[in-house]
């Protein structure tokens, strides 16, 4: 027997607001298919059952044509059995009444396919507490339990309480809520798995992104399944020393792979002279041929050698021994102000 787990597609919800919005329309259609493709996945390798682990819908009223949509990938699926369990996003989920569609409540509801359980409650106020208490498995039975929350040692509404399941005859712990994929293990005999989202949606959900499938044989495994169409990276810069952005975007290419595919945000960190303009636009621009977007993010902090204007007897000279026996002003901020001068002074754009 074969199960995937899955959490988190968050159908409808929205892009990150970085992406121009031509990609965030395309990510909105990339995040909606994604549960078309594992569908197609669970189809092509016999899978029998798929986990939802919370969060189907990015809320609790979702725009129609996600709810259509996904009620009907489970209508025309029928040899798969969709074991739907909602999370905080969408505790009050729409039903619909399908015979391959089974759904969880706050009481512990269970499915069983041969000598395997599928167990699984969602935590709301009224149970947050004694949820635990009420779990009663089968020690002679392959259990599987889902939950969505936030791992945690202590018990509450979005947090499941591993301590609290230890010693329970879980063989795999089914866990939504967290973005990215995680395991660990339970006790000495079962193990914990957020399966994380099927597709990064920000900056705050790069890396590889997926699903996991249990293969149930005389123990269950479990095998994470990287699975989304296009990935977010987020990557730094060190960028000391550095004078434009052609120089820069060389330099990047030498540091790391691009994906024409993929999204990225470089975050430039180092050292720059006052004197050197922000060239994280520049940057932006060339990186925008070797993939799908990028953004810029412009972290360096800016110095200058107060000695080489000692002697200086220009304004500028003057500006920067003023800036810097100012004692109001910490050194960052005497950098910025001196950055923003010196521009100013050579009659060239400031950038705010």
């Amino acid at each position: 027997m074969k199960i995937i787990h899955c959490a988190d597609l968050h159908l409808g919800s929205k892009i990150d607001s970085k992406f121009p919005r031509e990609i965030s329309e395309s990510r909105k259609e990339e995040v909606r298919n994604s549960l078309k493709r594992m569908v197609e996945y669970a189809n092509e390798h016999l899978i029998d059952v798929i986990v939802l682990a919370g969060d189907v819908f990015d809320c609790d009223k979702p725009f129609k044509k996600d709810k259509d949509f996904f009620f009907s990938v489970v209508g025309n699926n029928p040899d798969i059995d969709f074991l739907y369990l909602r999370g905080n996003h969408d505790s009050l989920g729409e039903h619909r009444e399908l015979p391959n569609l089974k759904t969880f409540s706050s009481a512990w509801t269970a499915y069983e396919y041969g000598d395997v359980t599928i167990c699984g409650a969602e935590i709301v106020k009224e149970n947050a507490t004694s949820l635990y208490s009420t779990l009663a498995l089968n020690p002679a039975r392959k259990n599987i339990v889902a939950l969505h929350g936030q791992i945690s040692d202590s018990s509450g509404v979005d947090k499941v309480n591993l301590n609290k399941l230890r010693g329970k005859h879980i063989d795999y712990l089914a866990l939504g809520h967290i973005h990215e994929y995680k395991t660990g293990v339970l006790d000495e005999r079962g193990v914990w798995a957020y399966s994380g989202c099927l597709e990064g949606r920000g900056f705050d959900e790069t890396g590889e992104k997926g699903f996991i499938v249990l293969d149930v044989g005389e123990k269950i495994t479990h095998t994470f399944v990287p699975f989304s169409i296009r990935k977010i990276e987020r990557r730094q810069l060190d960028v000391t020393g550095k004078t434009d952005g052609y120089t820069a975007y060389l330099q990047a290419q030498g540091c790391f792979s691009f994906d024409k595919r993929d999204i990225y945000r470089i975050e430039l960190v180092g050292e720059l002279d006052a004197s050197v303009d922000s060239f994280a636009s520049d940057l932006k621009k060339h990186l925008s041929d070797i993939c799908l977007f990028a953004d810029v993010k412009d972290l360096t902090k800016k110095k200058i050698d107060i000695r080489a204007y000692e002697g200086d007897t220009s304004l500028k000279g003057e500006f920067v021994r003023t800036v810097y026996a100012n004692t109001e002003y910490t050194d960052e901020e005497k950098a910025q102000i001196l950055a923003f001068g010196l521009r100013a002074l050579d009659d060239r754009e400031v950038e705010a």
